[in-house]
């Protein structure tokens, strides 16, 4: 089968070849058992999508794959300055092992990287804001202007700040919106409004309040089942003491939204949240954020003349994330970019801010395990770093908010990422924003752990 699928083709042409997995590669090479016809553009520097099988080695082992393979490096860059590839040449410079290479810009001169330590996430919100009302006020819309961000949730921050200053923006990358756990909820109690049939978005919404567990949700079910699945029923549901108000309140609530689901959608959505939110902010983090979620929401449900209508197009065409309604373009269809890294990958801006570069974040602390991972994160830090064709900033808060369960506030101190070494750093103009808060306002280079174990210690002094 290989040999006659082969032969149809003269020549076989691969373009990405860096983001192929070992499946792929294998089909690949049984296509050429013939002749050796190949050939495959790629950057090994760019191969980032280790998370679905993609991996490096495609590129790396191809000479040895196909024998007698000729090189041909591509080192002309049309797209950044020299000062930003002085500073991408040494990132990358530091993988283990990679097809060498230096870019070189045909745009000449310009503004060298900036690498800016923030005292904190307040501290580096504020400064990316800073930074691009002046481009923008120099003639450089959002839209060529980008913040870039290993993680989603590393600019949760940055989007709270960004609506206070009602600047717009659009997000890309990160958790698609009906699937975040907030708006699912919502979506249970509208489609219980819609539907009182059905019985997975009854068993949704039960499960939110407090004393009700799978056992006593299934009988519940059965209860309104029993009394025509009338949301009315579920006021006289023989209830566990911690719950029968609160399935009172649920009671009424979806009794008067099925009044109002007719003709106006987005008052059934300002009901239903009304009820929602002190559940919202009971069982989820980050509550702000996720009630602009709902609120967008209705914004959203006045565009339409039923709820029946408005699930339907929520259903079929969804926003891409949960930021995507937390900032829509006012300006003269002008909104700011932020974007995961790995969404990021192939396009270009005037301005980019690489955000949260600090050691846990980028690298990211759940990739650190192998050679592999790192080289993949450093590749990433690259990609992010290679995206601007005129200023590039860099910034790595001291001190911010971890995400993860911990003691106290959840506050970590953090320290620049590993991958800005002092080579590194000599291409970029270093400085330093923010009030300096509890002395840990210091220079990049000092050693943060000491002075971070001292702190622990006068925790219990």
């Amino acid at each position: 089968m290989a040999t006659e699928v082969g032969g149809r083709f003269e020549h076989v042409l691969v373009d990405e070849y860096q983001d192929t997995n070992h499946l792929q590669a294998g089909i690949l090479s049984r296509l050429r058992q013939g002749n050796t016809n190949i050939t495959v553009v790629g950057d090994d520097a760019q191969s980032i999508y280790g998370f679905r099988s993609a991996t490096v080695r495609q590129m790396l082992d191809f000479p040895r794959e196909f024998p007698n393979t000729t090189i041909v490096t591509l080192d002309q860059n049309y797209r950044s300055i020299q000062p930003i590839l002085e500073t991408t040449n040494r990132v990358i410079a530091q993988s283990s092992e990679r097809f060498s290479k230096e870019l070189w810009a045909i745009r000449g001169a310009g503004q060298r990287p900036q690498l800016i330590t923030c005292a904190g996430e307040d501290e580096e919100d504020n400064e990316v804001i800073r930074l691009v009302l002046e481009h923008y006020e120099q003639g450089i819309p959002l839209r060529r202007q980008a913040v870039l961000f290993r993680a989603s949730s590393h600019s949760t921050s940055l989007e709270l700040a960004l609506n206070k200053q009602n600047i717009p923006f659009r997000k890309y990358g990160g958790l698609r919106f009906l699937e975040a756990a907030h708006v699912k909820d919502m979506i249970s109690f509208l489609r219980i409004t819609r539907n009182p049939r059905d019985q997975i978005s009854w068993f949704r919404v039960l499960h939110l309040i407090s004393g009700i567990g799978p056992a006593t949700a299934a009988r519940a079910i059965e209860f309104i089942a029993e009394h025509g699945f009338q949301p009315a029923a579920l006021a006289t549901f023989d209830a566990p003491s911690a719950s029968g108000n609160e399935l009172k309140v649920l009671s009424g609530v979806l009794s008067q939204a099925q009044h109002l689901s007719g003709t106006n959608p987005a008052e059934v959505v300002e009901l239903i949240l009304g009820y929602y939110d002190h559940l919202l902010e009971q069982n989820y983090e980050n509550y702000e954020r996720r009630r602009e979620d709902i609120i967008h929401l209705a914004h959203l449900a006045k565009e339409h003349q039923s709820l029946e209508s408005f699930l339907d197009d929520l259903i079929l065409d969804p926003p891409i994330s949960t930021a995507d309604l937390a900032g829509p373009p006012l300006l003269d269809e002008d909104w700011l970019v932020l974007s995961t890294i790995h969404s990021a990958k192939g396009l270009e801006w005037d301005a980019v801010y690489l955000i949260h570069a600090a050691d846990g974040c980028l690298p990211s602390d759940m990739a650190t395990g192998s050679k592999e991972e790192m080289d993949e994160e450093l590749r990433l830090a690259y990609v992010a770093m290679t995206r601007a064709r005129d200023f590039l900033y860099v910034l790595w808060p001291l001190r911010f908010f971890g995400r993860s369960p911990g003691v106290t506030d959840r506050h970590v101190y953090a320290q620049r990422s590993r991958f800005f070494t002092a080579e590194v750093v000599a291409t970029m103009d270093e400085r330093t924003v923010g009030r300096q808060r509890d002395g840990i306002d210091s220079p990049p280079d000092m050693d943060l752990g000491g002075d971070i174990a001292a702190r622990i210690r006068d925790i219990w002094r």
